[in-house]
């Protein structure tokens, strides 16, 4: 089965925009929920993912108010899916120069590789500031999957 892509992973289903949340642990839920709601995990997924970010938040706050929450294959990941939720206020994980966070992508795969393909074109869309803002300011899931959708991203 050949690696999806990006703009195949985050659908409207995958994508919630300016939702309130608490807390990381809150902000975290949210965003792996849309993975159980599509069915590509399982909702123990999302619980597994919280404990790593308690393990290895250095992995998770990748960069300034961005957090890429996950967790192992086997925590309950049934195939690749990804989803992105912007927060309505950003909320603190912890991370000593990242925080706050207001974008959360979370992702899994149900092995180490079929999630690579989309997962190197997350880091080529960040790496565009343009982009980011884009998405963090977008008042619509439509405006998301646009601005994901354009040629380059």
């Amino acid at each position: 089965m050949p690696s999806p892509k990006l703009a195949e992973l985050l659908t409207k289903d995958t994508v919630l925009i300016k939702a309130a949340a608490s807390d990381w642990k809150e902000a975290i839920r949210k965003s792996g929920e849309l993975l159980v709601k599509i069915g590509a995990a399982e909702p123990r997924y999302v619980e597994a993912m919280i404990r790593f970010c308690e393990e290895h938040q250095a992995y998770i706050v990748v960069a300034p108010g961005i957090a890429i929450p996950h967790a192992r294959p086997e925590d309950g990941m049934k195939r690749v899916g990804f989803s992105l939720v912007t927060l309505k206020e950003p909320v603190y994980f912890g991370h000593p120069k990242n925080d706050p966070v207001d974008l959360l992508i979370a992702l899994g795969g149900p092995d180490n590789k079929s999630h690579i393909k989309a997962l190197a074109q997350l880091a080529q869309m960040l790496q565009k500031q343009e982009t980011v803002k884009r998405i963090r300011s977008a008042q619509t899931k439509e405006e998301v999957l646009k601005t994901i959708n354009e040629k380059g991203n």
